[in-house]
């Protein structure tokens, strides 16, 4: 650690702030030699608030925030030596700000920065000051900006060592509809200061200056997001890639990233204490920090989800929604060589403020208290006769309450609230802190294929309990496994994930978890098969080894062509006039069409096709899931030949790279 601090410490900086840095640490240290700046000897300074007419000043004596007015832009946050820790060579409008981007119904897309109109002060008082900046919308506005009210609140408590932020969006009724592709907030650090980002424990590292991005420090890859660095300001980076989006996290697991400085030692977090009032689930996939330095909270997006995930709003359609809160901490340590205990600190953070979720202190009435809130409990059974005849525990199953819709729908939602839980080794499970609504029960199971739905309107109100009892799951079935490949965990993992291309190496991503977020993967199916395809022989192949994650064109000099595996296997007593089943799980689909045939690969017509599915655009951005689908091809017991026998997988879109399907999971089920 000491060898990667002073690495850091000499890292284009100037010392002379090293020396300036306070004797103390802001947050709960995880090091013995970190100090705590309020150590009980003196009460915190109360919450301080000045307004002037073109900035509002928050400050409590541990970090001074600094808004323009009435717009809410974040101009500057002042902490620990640092005067501004934002970038102060970016406009005020380009440093910490709330952003969205929409367009009207069948228009182009629009970006913009949100700038509220008008000012006011919510609380003002010693322990707590909450500001508001709303932008009003009226019928003079439309085409121009977003037909919402727009209600950008931030808040500081007394003794705190960061900033709250959250938003009201409201569309009223006799307003145009809209679409709603992305919706965040963002923040532009300091790039002299900022060098080392941590996003997960697996996933931290000295990170690429934003010039190294630039026209004769890089080469851009298939993709302008992508780029090899081949003239980096620090040459330890030398040919590495560089890319956002292998930075991406779960939501579940996306609750605290950023950056530390080293010199002075502070870091800069994003902590999410709460998936609520995020779009897609648990397993929706978002940006998190990448080179700029730039840190985001992202409420809403279309990313790993393609168009599906982008809300339509109609004329007509009323709609009010809280993003938020979330917390932007700020810690310090006045030793050098401890500055990377600043995210063991930060996760520390993470935890406390995910406990006390939902917050007491947050003002609007549209953010209901926990007393206001509701719990459902219950037990997930799993009913499968064709693995036990007695009822199974669901271990380990995801159940969560998200608005009325169909089996899977959560995975696309994004105009209300969802709230999940994971189900204990006997399968009960409670979810708490519910907002009063009307919802679906959902859920999934790790191991068994497909949704649980209960389509029975869970109607949840300020204050209630609602016991559900025993509900039991009934995966798709129809008979026995006669063989399988993959394991049903909605995700392509399992399967075989090539070394990468050993020039295009990112050499923070060496942990096997993170092995699929290597650049530049798909290509290794060609260098792989370079002339026929993957076959995968029952009871001879090993998924793991002999499945590739990812069914994607081949290149074949400069165009791609479709491709078509083969799974071959034998079976013994037919019955020709029954019909077998055989269950497709897709982890994700790219602009891709999966055909199946059966013993004959020329055959004109496929006896199944999906058509043309999915938009997530995985591949290309190193999430190993999208949105996942599960589709049952009937295979009359007349194709089938006594003995060997082969069904054929073929992807035949190919007018690029990223066009293809990543597997879950294939299942051949007998005839009864």
């Amino acid at each position: 650690m000491k060898k990667l601090a002073d690495r850091l410490f000499h890292r284009f900086t100037n010392h002379d702030s090293a020396s300036n840095a306070n004797n103390h640490w802001t947050g709960e240290g995880t090091s013995s030699l970190i100090r705590h700046r309020m150590d009980g000897r003196m009460p915190p300074q109360g919450v301080w608030l000045h307004i002037s007419d073109r900035y509002v000043v928050m400050d409590n004596g541990i970090l001074q925030v600094t808004l323009s007015n009435p717009g809410g832009i974040i101009t500057g946050i002042k902490y620990n030596g640092i005067d501004n820790v934002l970038e102060v060579r970016n406009k005020e409008t380009n440093r910490g700000y709330w952003d969205l981007h929409w367009n009207e119904p069948g228009g182009k897309g629009i970006f913009d920065v949100i700038s509220g109109e008008t000012f006011r002060v919510i609380v003002e008082t010693e322990e707590q000051v909450e500001i508001s900046f709303v932008r009003t919308w009226n019928p003079s506005l439309e085409g121009k900006y977003i037909p919402l009210n727009i209600d950008k609140r931030f808040i500081m408590l007394r003794g705190s060592s960061g900033v709250y932020s959250y938003g009201i969006y409201e569309h009223l009724k006799e307003w145009p509809g809209f679409e709603l592709g992305e919706t965040r907030i963002a923040f532009k650090l300091r790039k002299d200061k900022f060098h080392y980002m941590a996003v997960a424990d697996d996933r931290k590292r000295i990170m690429p200056f934003p010039d190294d991005l630039c026209k004769g420090r890089c080469q851009t890859l298939d993709y302008q997001e992508a780029s090899l660095l081949t003239a980096p300001c620090d040459p330890h980076l030398q040919g590495e890639v560089d890319d956002k989006y292998q930075y991406s996290c779960e939501n579940k697991d996306l609750r605290v990233h950023g950056w530390i400085s080293f010199d002075p030692p502070v870091g800069f977090w994003q902590i999410t204490p709460s998936n609520e009032f995020r779009s897609g689930g648990p397993l929706k996939q978002n940006l998190t920090s990448h080179v700029g330095p730039t840190t985001l909270a992202v409420f809403h997006s279309t990313h790993y989800a393609g168009k599906t995930m982008m809300p339509r709003f109609e004329c007509g359609e009323p709609w009010k929604k809280v993003y938020g809160p979330v917390f932007i901490y700020l810690n310090s340590t006045a030793i050098r060589d401890d500055s990377l205990f600043l995210w063991d600190d930060a996760k520390i953070k993470m935890m406390a403020e995910v406990e006390s979720w939902p917050f007491s202190f947050v003002a609007s009435e549209d953010y209901p208290k926990s007393e206001e809130r509701g719990t459902v409990r219950g037990r997930l059974l799993v009913c499968d006769r064709f693995v036990s005849n007695d009822l199974i525990s669901a271990v380990g199953a995801y159940v969560g309450l998200a608005p009325p819709g169909d089996a899977g729908s959560w995975q696309i939602e994004c105009k209300g609230y969802q709230f999940w839980a994971l189900t204990d080794e006997a399968g009960y499970f409670s979810i708490e802190n519910v907002r009063p609504g009307e919802y679906n029960l959902y859920g999934w199971v790790p191991g068994f294929v497909g949704d649980y739905h209960n389509n029975t309107v869970v109607t949840v109100t300020s204050g209630c309990k609602i016991e559900m009892g025993d509900i039991v799951y009934e995966p798709p079935r129809d008979g026995p496994t006669l063989w399988e490949i993959g394991v049903p965990d909605r995700k392509a993992s399992e399967f075989f994930i090539p070394d990468p291309d050993p020039t295009l190496v990112n050499r923070v991503l060496v942990h096997p978890q993170d092995r699929f977020r290597q650049y530049g993967l798909w290509k290794r199916y060609t260098d792989l098969y370079p002339n026929g395809d993957l076959i995968y022989t029952i009871g001879v192949s090993d998924y793991r080894r002999d499945w590739f994650f990812a069914q994607v064109p081949r290149k074949k000099g400069d165009v791609h062509e479709g491709t078509t595996w083969q799974i071959k296997f034998k079976l013994e007593n037919i019955d020709h006039k029954a019909n077998y089943k055989l269950r497709v799980a897709i982890a994700s689909a790219t602009l891709a069409e999966l055909q199946v045939r059966v013993n004959d690969a020329e055959a004109a017509r496929p006896l199944f096709t999906t058509g043309l599915i999915g938009r997530d655009n995985s591949i290309a951005r190193h999430g190993i899931h999208g949105v996942y689908m599960l589709y049952t091809v009937n295979i009359p017991g007349n194709r089938f030949v006594q003995g060997d026998n082969t069904i054929f997988l073929k992807q035949p879109r190919c007018n690029g790279p990223f066009q293809g399907i990543m597997y879950d999971y294939i299942r051949l089920e007998g005839a009864l």
